[in-house]
C-alpha cells in the first residue's frame, strides 16, 4: 500500500469515534490522498510520494453549521416581490390577490388617497408591481400612471401602520432607431408595412417626414422607386415602448433627388432646428400667419382710421379672430417689450436676429411673459383682445427692419439665423454621424453592414 494511503487509513480510524464534523474533515484528507494515489499512477514521471514533504493540521477545519444558518433566516423578515399586468375586469381585490396581498389595511389606503386610487385606472396590460411580507402585508405597490406626454410613477410605501404615497417622473429608457422603406404605392403604406425584422414606423414619424420635406417634396405625387431613411427616438419602460420621441434625421429620395435633413440643438446656445448637411436652417424664418384668423380685416395700406377717422397709413396687419385666440411668436428671438402701449393697448415686442423685430398688439392678455425671456417660433405668447384702440377682437400685427413697420406679407425668402462659426463646426460632427447612418441603412451599406 501507498504510504499516504496508510497514513490516511490510520487518520480515518483514529477520529471513526469523533464528532460529525471531524468525520467530514478527515474524510476529505482522505479523498485528497486517494487523488494523490491517482496521479502517480497516470503521471509516473512524477516524484514519488513517499519523498514528499508531508504537512500535518494540528486544529480541526471549523465548518458552518447548516441549522444555524436556517434558523437565523428564519428569524428575518421575509419579503416576497411579485409582478402582474392588468386583466379586463380587474377590482382592487383581484389585483391584490394576484399580487399575494392579504392586507385589508392596505387596500382601505389605495382606494381612499386620490394619488394612489390613480393606480385603479390603469389599462389592460399595463404592470403593477408590489413588495409583501411572508404573511401578505403590503410593504410597497408601485405602478406607472398617466398619458404618454406626462408619465409618473406612483409608489404607496408601508410606514409602520401607516401608509405614504409618492409621484415621481416616469424613467424611460431612450433608444435612436433606424428604418428605411421603399415606396410601392404610398407613404403612409410604405411605413404601415413591417420590415425584414417585423418593425413599423409610427405615424407620428410619419408626420415629421411631411412636415420635414414638405418644402421640397410633393407628397401627392411621390412614385414606385422613392424611398426614405429616417433616424429617430423611442422611450421605453420596462421592454415596452411608451412613445415615439423627435425624428433626428430623414433622407428622402424623390425621383433620383436627394434630400437630406438633421435636428441639431448647439449644447452651448440652446438652439435647436433642422438643418440640412452643410448647416442651412430648413425651418422658415417666419411664420405667414402668427394667429389662426378668419380674416384679414385690415392690411398693411392707407385706411381711414377706424376711431378717428381720416386717411392714416397703417403700419400693420390685422387678423380677425375669436377673443382669447392664441397668439404664437413669428420666429424665435427675445422679449423686448411686453405691457400697455397706447393706442396697442397689450402689446408684446418680440426682438429677433439682425435688424429684425415683431409686434402684436391689443391682446386680451398676455402668457407668461418678462422682458429679456427666450422665444422659441411657434410659442404661445398671448391671447387675442380688443385693448387699445380697436373696435373688435383682432391681432394687430407689425414686422419691422431695424425699427420701420414693413408689409410682412411682402417679405420673400427671409433666411433663417444661420449657425455661427463654433455651431457650425459642432454641427458638422452631428451631421456627420447621421450621414453614416444614413449609409447604413442604403441597400449597398446594408449589404456591406451583413459582411
Amino acid at each position: 500500500m501507498n504510504p499516504l494511503q496508510k497514513i490516511a487509513g490510520k487518520r480515518w480510524f483514529g477520529l471513526a469515534e469523533t464528532s460529525t464534523k471531524t468525520r467530514i474533515v478527515a474524510g476529505g484528507a482522505a479523498a485528497l490522498a486517494l487523488c494523490a494515489f491517482g496521479a502517480t499512477a497516470v503521471a509516473p514521471i512524477a516524484q514519488d510520494p513517499a519523498d514528499m514533504p508531508t504537512k500535518s493540521v494540528s486544529q480541526d477545519l471549523q465548518l458552518p453549521n447548516l441549522a444555524d444558518q436556517i434558523a437565523a433566516l428564519q428569524q428575518n423578515d421575509q419579503q416576497f416581490l411579485h409582478e402582474e399586468r392588468i386583466r379586463p375586469g380587474d377590482s382592487l381585490g383581484s389585483m391584490f390577490t394576484r399580487l399575494g396581498i392579504d392586507d385589508q389595511q392596505a387596500q382601505a389606503f389605495v382606494r381612499g388617497d386620490k394619488m394612489a386610487r390613480s393606480i385603479l385606472s390603469l389599462k389592460t396590460g399595463k404592470r403593477v408591481q408590489a413588495e409583501t411580507d411572508e404573511n401578505g402585508l403590503l410593504l410597497t405597490l408601485r405602478a406607472t400612471v398617466g398619458d404618454k406626454d406626462n408619465l409618473k410613477t406612483i409608489t404607496v410605501t408601508r410606514k409602520g401602520d401607516k401608509f405614504a404615497v409618492d409621484a415621481a417622473p416616469a424613467q424611460l429608457e431612450r433608444r435612436v432607431e433606424m428604418r428605411s422603406r421603399e415606396i410601392n404605392s404610398s407613404l403612409y403604406a410604405a411605413t404601415d408595412s413591417a420590415s425584414s425584422d417585423g418593425s413599423q414606423i409610427p405615424d407620428t414619424v410619419v408626420s415629421q417626414i411631411i412636415e420635414m420635406f414638405s418644402t421640397n417634396v410633393d407628397f401627392r405625387s411621390v412614385k414606385h422607386g422613392d424611398r426614405f431613411n429616417v433616424v429617430y427616438e423611442t422611450f421605453w419602460q420596462d421592454g415596452e415602448m411608451v412613445r415615439t420621441g423627435r425624428v433626428l434625421a430623414g433622407e428622402f429620395i424623390n425621383r433620383g433627388v436627394a434630400y437630406q435633413s438633421v435636428w441639431y440643438e448647439d449644447p452651448v446656445s440652446h438652439q435647436g432646428g433642422y438643418y440640412s448637411l452643410d448647416g442651412k436652417s430648413l425651418k422658415k424664418a417666419f411664420l405667414k400667419s402668427p394667429v389662426t384668423f378668419n380674416r384679414i380685416s385690415s392690411g398693411f395700406s392707407m385706411r381711414v382710421h377706424p376711431v378717428f377717422g381720416g386717411w392714416k397709413q397703417h403700419k400693420g396687419v390685422d387678423f380677425a379672430a375669436p377673443m382669447g385666440t392664441p397668439i404664437k411668436a413669428a420666429g424665435d428671438g427675445v422679449v423686448d417689450f411686453v405691457g400697455v402701449q397706447n393706442g396697442y393697448g397689450n402689446l408684446v415686442v418680440l426682438k429677433h436676429w439682425s435688424n429684425y423685430s415683431t409686434a402684436y398688439g391689443h391682446m386680451s392678455r398676455f402668457a407668461s411673459l418678462h422682458k429679456g425671456q427666450k422665444i422659441s417660433q411657434g410659442d404661445v405668447i398671448g391671447y387675442v383682445g380688443a385693448t387699445g384702440w380697436a373696435t373688435g377682437p383682432h391681432l394687430h400685427y407689425e414686422f419691422r427692419i431695424g425699427g420701420q413697420a414693413t408689409d410682412p406679407m411682402a417679405l420673400k425668402n427671409l433666411q433663417q439665423q444661420p449657425l455661427n462659426a463654433g455651431e457650425l463646426n459642432r454641427f458638422k460632427m452631428a451631421a456627420a454621424e447621421m450621414s453614416h447612418r444614413f449609409s447604413l441603412l442604403t441597400p449597398a451599406g446594408n449589404a456591406m453592414a451583413a459582411r
